[in-house]
């Protein structure tokens, strides 16, 4: 594979050489049961899990990528359900992660040295024949840093950046590996391939991955993890210069292919990165130069690698995974998640809606369906989007009914805001104008609304979960979603009159104004009180 390229890019004694594992290099912020925010290593994660909340990095992306290779030790380490029942099983009897701790610091140490110079840790060694050429500082290895991934444009600022830490840089070779847009990389093809160049995007960039948190970071692993598809979970990652899996060249674009197992999938490497370490002035050892190029491409079976995916149709009729969108939030797209447990689609949804059927109940808080997603202009990142989802067992149905329609009744309500600003905009300029669409939107109160909606459709969610949560009714979902319906329309409704209202106070004091005001209003309560708006806007309760 490496032929007689060189298989250092540190040519400096071995006593000199800095090493750094995360193993044992605390490099993970988690967040305690006092809600305190410390450095762990990855050993340390796994072994307090079960007395951490959670972890807490600088982006959603982060966080994610973090768990996704934390998954994929667990997955190495057999430290997994086998089957779904065990899985289900796993979460009532809160199953212990030391067998994967314990496993972790087993490995030999050259594979999991972050700067080790043949193997170094989630990277290949194989760019070092490049690296004094193409190297740059390290904003091009920060996703939110980087800007266009069309890095073969001029792109300056990519030569310099500040010295990142370690533990910083590691995190963010993570988050390339899942999320890197595609593009071209910057980097010569000269010595290793033409097809050096061309990233491919990465495993979860344009689909919206759905994570489930517990109350404790062992819970969400547990609640993550899931019985191997054939059986054997796979190996990890840890360098593209070892361990079994066949890696594709440079020479031409590759075929992608099938992952080994659940560890190969969650540690794959989207990415060739290659990390310069130096010694900084307090003797922190951090990373200051980087190389990126193109990785490995997958062949992903929606049912086997995509477990977490809720899939929807688009305008075109294309089944995909739901995307994120720079216009749309993801509360608005709540109600996918809980359809997707209320029939229970295949993998992960299937198994929390069993843990409603085989009656596994839980103390404290829900759990949380946590969707992320990084919206993107096609090579251009451009910003994380994420949402929280209350779930508890044997509740999807009344979740699903109460999102579903506090989305619509969002929308109608926006709709409505729409249809008064133009009223108001034909009744105070009666001549056509060339600029018609600056004069409607300076009445449209749909930028105030929408981002204000957020916070009553998740009390909305929390007064169903309130209602339920120690004996939901399973005969009756509709009737614990009706009054917080209720209360979550009359607060939707005021919103947006005064949302509405503050626009329209930008109105002339004139005979002019004054009727565009009031034209303006009456549309709106005409439309919200309309035989086809939603029966909650009209005082009643929806039948379907």
């Amino acid at each position: 594979m490496g032929g007689d390229l060189p298989r250092t890019h540190h040519p400096v004694p071995v006593e000199q050489r800095l090493g750094w594992d995360p193993r044992r290099e605390p490099c993970i912020p988690a967040v305690t049961s006092k809600g305190d925010v410390i450095l762990l290593s990855l050993h340390e994660l796994l072994h307090r899990s079960d007395d951490l909340v959670g972890i807490d990095c600088r982006t959603a992306g982060e966080t994610v990528a973090v768990i996704e290779f934390l998954m994929a030790i667990c997955f190495a380490s057999r430290n997994c359900p086998a089957t779904s029942e065990e899985w289900a099983d796993w979460i009532r009897d809160e199953r212990s992660l030391q067998p994967a701790a314990g496993w972790l610091m087993g490995e030999p140490d050259e594979h999991w040295d972050l700067f080790h110079p043949d193997t170094p840790l989630g990277q290949n060694s194989l760019l070092a024949v490049s690296f004094e050429e193409s190297g740059t500082g390290t904003a091009q290895l920060v996703i939110e840093r980087a800007g266009d991934y069309n890095q073969l444009f001029d792109h300056h600022h990519l030569e310099d950046g500040e010295p990142l830490l370690a533990a910083d840089a590691f995190r963010a070779m993570l988050t390339q590996h899942v999320y890197g847009p595609y593009g071209r990389a910057r980097i010569s093809g000269d010595k290793l391939g033409s097809a050096i160049t061309h990233m491919a995007t990465s495993r979860l960039l344009g689909r919206i991955r759905v994570v489930p948190l517990g109350r404790t970071l062992g819970e969400t692993l547990r609640l993550n993890l899931y019985p191997p598809p054939g059986g054997d979970p796979g190996r990890v990652n840890t360098s593209w210069t070892s361990g079994t899996v066949v890696r594709r060249t440079f020479e031409k674009r590759p075929d992608p292919r099938v992952p080994e197992g659940p560890a190969d999938l969650h540690s794959a490497l989207g990415r060739s990165v290659l990390l310069h370490p130096a010694r900084a002035a307090g003797g922190a050892i951090v990373v200051d130069r980087v190389l990126i190029g193109s990785g490995e491409t997958l062949d992903l079976d929606p049912e086997l690698h995509l477990q977490d995916a809720v899939f929807s149709r688009t305008v075109g009729g294309e089944l995909k995974p739901l995307w994120p969108s720079p216009t749309r939030a993801l509360w608005q797209e709540a109600h996918a998640l809980y359809s997707a447990v209320k029939d229970a689609q295949p993998g992960l949804y299937a198994r929390l809606r069993s843990l409603g059927t085989r009656g596994v109940r839980r103390r404290g808080e829900p759990f949380q369906l946590w969707a992320v997603g990084l919206v993107a202009n096609k090579s251009l990142p451009v910003s994380w989007t994420d949402g929280h989802f209350p779930y508890a067992p044997a509740m999807e149905a009344s979740l699903y009914r109460a999102s579903r329609r506090g989305s619509r009744i969002a929308e109608y309500l926006a709709w409505s805001l729409k249809r008064a600003a133009i009223r108001a905009s034909e009744t105070v300029h009666s001549a056509a104008r060339a600029d018609e669409a600056r004069q409607v939107a300076r009445f449209d109160a749909r930028e105030k609304f929408w981002p204000g909606a957020a916070k009553p459709f998740e009390h909305l969610l929390d007064a169903v979960i309130d209602a339920g949560y120690d004996d939901p009714d399973t005969s009756d979902p509709e009737g614990l979603v009706e009054e917080p319906l209720r209360d979550y329309t009359r607060t939707l409704t005021d919103l947006a009159r005064t949302h509405l209202v503050h626009r329209l106070d930008t109105l002339p004091p004139n005979q002019r104004g004054f009727l565009a005001r009031a034209e303006a209003l009456k549309r709106f309560d005409d439309d919200i009180s309309h035989p086809k708006a939603p029966a909650e806007l009209r005082g009643e309760t929806a039948l379907d």
